[in-house]
């Protein structure tokens, strides 16, 4: 996904989406998986698109945190691409990464290169650094690392130094360096800082920890992104695998074949991106079963406004 013809403008293109009666309701839109050139024989993934430009970006992503993290183990690096090739299969795009997350980074830059081209690439990583002369010489190590041209998304990751990296991130995005910019949080920390920076600037995506039992986003933060027109990554989907815990002696109920849910993963996903204001949930794994449970929230139909109220109260 690196076009230049998606490259968003700003600020007239922000201005005129904000406009637009339609930026509340952005529908989903069905894409081919990048496997296939025939809806015939392949489903189409569900993509949302970002606010800022309208490209579309597949609802579920694939996070690196812990799970690419293998240093120089050559075993676990070939099962790390081969996670990627089956990501891509699926139709995934957005891959998310960090400085802070050990040696995925130069593991995902050795799975793109074992695999070869990946068109449907959509590639976002992060600076978490202090100094806007150290952030830039991060960003650039990312890069080399990642092997690619440039990054689609940068990150100021959990708000570290962010003012100071902004005003570099800005000029880059001018440049044609990075396609978007956009400021994380996770553990569902900083909620109240996020806001005043989300409400003080103009940033293309945010990413926070939002899942079926950590709702807070839902108060505020997430409204925001909507009204402002704030593509929304959902980090830490799962609570780190404790879900599945909570969900250990719970039958899947038989209403969720209705919203084409097969497994706890699924259903656990399809709450997240089923909301309006988020774009891509971004679940790590390191077993190629897992990631193909995780796709298939992409797919098929999502829950409804009464749906998820039902969903949430299984875990109230």
């Amino acid at each position: 996904m690196n076009p230049d013809d998606n490259r968003p403008t700003h600020p007239a293109r922000r201005a005129f989406i904000r406009l637009g009666a339609g930026l509340a309701a952005m529908p989903l839109v069905p894409a081919l998986p990048a496997r296939s050139a025939s809806a015939a024989n392949h489903p189409a993934i569900l993509t949302r698109p970002i606010p800022v430009s309208g490209e579309p970006l597949p609802l579920v992503g694939l996070g690196s945190w812990l799970t690419f993290d293998v240093g120089p183990n050559e075993r676990a690096r070939a099962r790390s691409a081969e996670i990627m090739r089956a990501f891509f299969a699926r139709g995934g795009g957005l891959i998310d990464s960090s400085p802070m997350y050990g040696s995925a980074e130069a593991v995902i830059g050795a799975g793109l290169q074992r695999l070869g081209p990946a068109p449907s690439l959509f590639a976002a990583s992060k600076v978490w650094i202090m100094g806007r002369s150290l952030g830039v010489y991060q960003m650039e190590q990312s890069r080399a690392l990642w092997q690619v041209p440039r990054f689609d998304l940068m990150q100021i990751h959990n708000m570290l130094n962010w003012r100071a990296h902004l005003e570099t991130l800005k000029a880059w995005r001018e440049q044609g360096r990075v396609r978007y910019i956009g400021l994380t949080t996770s553990h569902g920390r900083r909620h109240a800082k996020l806001e005043q920076a989300l409400l003080a600037e103009d940033f293309d995506f945010v990413q926070l920890t939002y899942n079926i039992v950590d709702r807070e986003a839902e108060r505020r933060l997430l409204p925001l992104a909507r009204e402002k027109g704030i593509a929304v990554i959902a980090n830490r989907p799962f609570q780190r695998g404790a879900l599945f815990e909570h969900a250990r002696h719970k039958p899947l109920p038989g209403w969720a074949r209705e919203i084409d849910c097969a497994n706890w993963a699924q259903f656990f996903l399809k709450f997240i991106v089923s909301h309006p204001a988020v774009t891509c949930a971004i679940p790590a794994t390191s077993q190629l079963a897992h990631l193909h449970e995780n796709m298939g929230a992409a797919y098929g139909r999502l829950p409804d406004a009464g749906l998820r109220v039902r969903m949430a109260g299984l875990f109230s």
